[in-house]
């Protein structure tokens, strides 16, 4: 019996709950599975009022029973990877037993780091607001066929495999006036290799598609937002992988007729980390109370997240590109603190009315146009199904399903992973 591979994703910049509801959802499969993203991710899931912050690892690691696969389209750094798996072996999560890392994933190095920064540094105020973790320079590499991967660890010619792309990255380095020292991190960055050393290495695309076919089920987790998509996101304030759907095809190694749901997470309003276009950012008291109500700020660098109302031209646009089948709102109890709510239906674009994302979204080109909905005014989190839910609410996912054409199956109405309330009445 074939099985099929569901993927979940963030269908906005990021930071939409992806962790939590992973977590969730976990005991209905087999494998997690990573597709792609790097240290630049941060899944944070939160429950027996604990708070634990993934950035390489899946977020189906606290099941004792499930597998959870880094697959081929992930860059790992050995630095994080190693502090991540020794804060969960601390809590007594045996690692060793349910991780397992694809031989073809790439390694990040301490030279991609400072590549990273000294590209930031030279672009001034034209930067993109990169987290500094060599993501981008590591992808480059690998486009560039000078990847040092994970499978590379089992070769005898490791050490100087890793001399050669050190010193071709010291090369790039040279004509930059950027400061840097590795020489410590290295000491730190091969202690990561060993621990990787530990666990099981696959050939992660063979390992897939025998569990499929052996009727197991696969949850393909992404990481990012499909906004911040290489492609389809809003270039080049992006990150450097496929974070839409496809990307789970390219970086699992599964072909395109063995996706089964599509699953779209995103918040009841908009938030954004760095730099790039933002049509309903507010920049007033109403975006403070956001930020404020929702703790918006990164997990990955702290840094405090740009905030404003959800932007359905940009949603629909993320739906169609993945496919989307069943959609899952996040921080719906963010909204309680407003006796009105926005939601953006449009853009004033050159003149025109649009309900589409155009090929350049520039602020000083796009001006959101607003629909009102009264807002419920009640604290949501210590709800336990939607029957208790009030008329507002009720009326605000309706709104979001009709004008998204996608059923809303999943509503979260705070951080723990009890305060989720799964749907039973959704539109088929």
């Amino acid at each position: 019996m074939n099985s099929k591979v569901d993927v979940l994703l963030g269908l906005q910049w990021g930071d939409e709950g992806k962790g939590k509801i992973v977590d969730v959802l976990t005991p209905q499969y087999d494998i997690i599975a990573r597709f792609q993203g790097g240290p630049n991710a941060g899944h944070t899931l939160e429950f027996n009022n604990i708070k634990h912050v993934l950035h390489t690892i899946p977020s189906g690691i606290f099941h004792p029973t499930k597998v959870n696969v880094v697959g081929n389209g992930v860059v790992i750094d050995p630095i994080i990877f190693k502090k991540e798996i020794d804060a969960l072996e601390k809590m007594g999560v045996d690692v060793k037993k349910n991780l397992v890392i694809s031989r073809k994933a790439h390694l990040i190095l301490p030279t991609h780091c400072a590549l990273d920064g000294a590209s930031e540094a030279d672009k001034g105020k034209k930067k993109i607001g990169s987290t500094l973790k060599g993501i981008g320079p590591t992808y480059m590499d690998k486009t560039g066929r000078n990847g040092l991967r994970v499978g590379d660890i089992e070769s005898e010619e490791f050490g100087s495999k890793y001399a050669s792309l050190k010193a071709k990255h010291e090369g790039l380095l040279a004509p930059y006036n950027f400061e840097y020292d590795v020489s410590e991190k290295e000491i730190t960055w091969f202690d990561g290799i060993k621990k990787i050393k530990e666990l099981t290495l696959i050939d992660s695309e063979h390992f897939l598609n025998r569990n499929l076919s052996s009727g197991k089920r696969i949850l393909a987790e992404g990481a990012q937002g499909s906004l911040l998509d290489i492609d389809f996101g809003s270039y080049p304030f992006v990150t450097s992988s496929n974070t839409v759907a496809a990307g789970a095809c390219t970086g699992l190694g599964v072909a395109p007729n063995k996706i089964g749901d599509v699953i779209g997470i995103f918040k009841a309003y908009c938030t954004r980390v760095g730099s790039g276009p933002f049509p309903t950012e507010l920049f007033d008291e109403t975006g403070e109370k956001l930020r404020k109500e929702g703790h918006e700020f990164g997990a990955t660098t702290g840094r405090p997240r740009r905030c404003g109302w959800i932007d359905l031209p940009a949603l629909k646009y993320a739906i169609m590109v993945n496919g989307v089948t069943m959609l899952n709102m996040t921080k719906a109890d963010v909204l309680s603190i407003f006796d009105e709510i926005k939601v953006c239906t449009h853009y004033k674009y050159k003149g025109e009315i649009i309900d589409y994302l155009p090929y350049d979204i520039n602020d000083s080109e796009i001006e959101p146009v607003y629909d009102r909905l009264p807002g419920w005014k009640e604290d949501l989190t210590q709800l336990s199904s939607e029957e208790e839910f009030p008329p507002e609410l009720i009326d605000y996912i309706d709104y979001l399903e009709k004008a998204l054409g996608t059923p809303i199956t999943v509503v979260s109405v705070g951080p723990d992973r009890s305060q989720t309330i799964l749907r039973t009445e959704v539109p088929a």
